[in-house]
């Protein structure tokens, strides 16, 4: 299987100083970027959640693949290098490999993402947790949609919110 860097060395690159923004969270996506080198913070509703710097890592890819508005904001770290694969649904209708590619990397981090939560509720067994746990495992597995989490919810006084 190539890499998705490999898929991506013939699209544009684009280069970043450091504290540069890639993506604004809210803003309409449409291009899927790939890491090539350097280092980029995500950060979901002013929280940084992720550090990527694995070359070959997508990002943007949430926005495109759901057609949905971006999730998170990306900046640089350092100096950074993507690979900007433009009308990203058109080139993932396109091309079988790249597609096989994005739906495995998105496969494993919600294996990841699972077996992290399943270890936790473990570890949480008996504790008042309201229920947080729970609720998340139980989004994943919702097949038209995620159920929205709340700040209040980890503290016990928000609600799970059905999708609009």
């Amino acid at each position: 299987m190539q890499s998705l860097l490999a898929l991506a060395a013939a699209h544009p690159a684009l280069n970043l100083a450091a504290g540069k923004t890639l993506i604004v969270q809210g803003l309409a996506g449409g291009d899927l970027y790939v890491l090539e080198s350097g280092e980029l913070a995500v950060e979901r509703d002013g929280v940084k959640i992720a550090t990527i710097s694995t070359p070959g890592s997508p990002v943007g890819e949430m926005a495109v693949i759901l057609g949905a508005a971006a999730s998170a904001t990306v900046r640089t770290e350092r100096p950074t290098t993507v690979r900007v694969i433009r009308d990203a649904v058109s080139a993932i209708r396109q091309d079988p490999e790249l597609s096989f590619r994005l739906a495995w990397l998105m496969a494993n981090r919600l294996d990841s993402t699972s077996a992290y939560l399943v270890k936790l509720t473990h570890q949480h067994e008996g504790k008042a947790e309201h229920g947080l746990l729970g609720a998340i495992l139980a989004a994943l597995q919702k097949p038209d949609g995620y159920a929205e989490v709340s700040r209040g919810d980890l503290y016990g006084t928000g609600s799970i919110q059905p999708p609009l």
